[in-house]
């Protein structure tokens, strides 16, 4: 069973969440209302996942992200918040969030979430890929506007659409995931199953040499 540790002011929040896991195989281990109370909790329970809020009274959700991943670094990190803004994402997944939902996703959004970062898959919301997304797209064009000139390193950089190793379904699973869907979603769309879309996302990082979600897309993008 997937333990779970809770951390949002919200108490009716909280209690909502709590019901929702509950229900659905897993267990949630404690209820912090900040940062610093879900640390204080960590010394004496043990989580698998913590769903983080970032706005909340007292220690903040960004703060808490770099301090789980230090003292407790198997601790898995959901942030569920209702804030996408540029610095809050960069922030969050430079700390080392596992996944970045918004609170309205809905509640099988959040359960799959928890299962997906579990299994070893980063999960962000559709909202949260296109923001992140555009905004390294636009920082990859200012430092090559930069640059004088072609370099050496350009000229030989592969465009990920020409790659000639890519099957056309992993060609098709690229192309879906520019669009912003996620495992779940590819694969009710191409009527596979998600092991099946895992397995070629698998097949495309080792393909590619790039093994993060987020930046195979930047460059898909190119």
């Amino acid at each position: 069973m997937i333990r779970v540790l809770l951390v949002d002011d919200e108490t009716l929040l909280l209690d909502s969440l709590e019901i929702i896991l509950s229900l659905n195989q897993m267990e949630v281990v404690a209820k912090a209302h900040d940062g610093r109370e879900a640390l204080e909790l960590l010394k004496e329970i043990e989580c698998d996942i913590a769903l983080v809020d970032l706005n909340m009274k007292g220690m903040g959700g960004i703060e808490l992200i770099g301090q789980l991943k230090e003292k407790h670094p198997a601790v898995k990190i959901l942030v569920l918040t209702t804030f996408y803004d540029d610095k809050n994402i960069t922030d969050a997944i430079a700390g080392g969030a596992d996944g970045y939902l918004l609170k309205d996703s809905g509640k099988d959004a959040i359960l799959g979430a928890v299962r997906q970062i579990i299994g070893g898959v980063n999960v962000l919301d559709p909202k949260v890929m296109q923001r992140l997304t555009l905004l390294m797209t636009q920082n990859a064009a200012k430092s090559a506007s930069a640059v004088q000139g072609d370099t050496a390193e350009a000229k030989d950089k592969k465009t990920l659409q020409n790659l000639p190793e890519l099957t056309e379904r992993e060609k098709e699973i690229c192309a879906l995931m520019v669009d912003g869907l996620d495992n779940k979603q590819i694969a009710k769309r191409l009527y596979i199953s998600e092991g099946t879309v895992k397995n070629y996302i698998s097949g495309i990082y080792d393909k590619t040499g790039i093994h993060d979600r987020v930046k195979l897309i930047v460059e898909l993008r190119g």
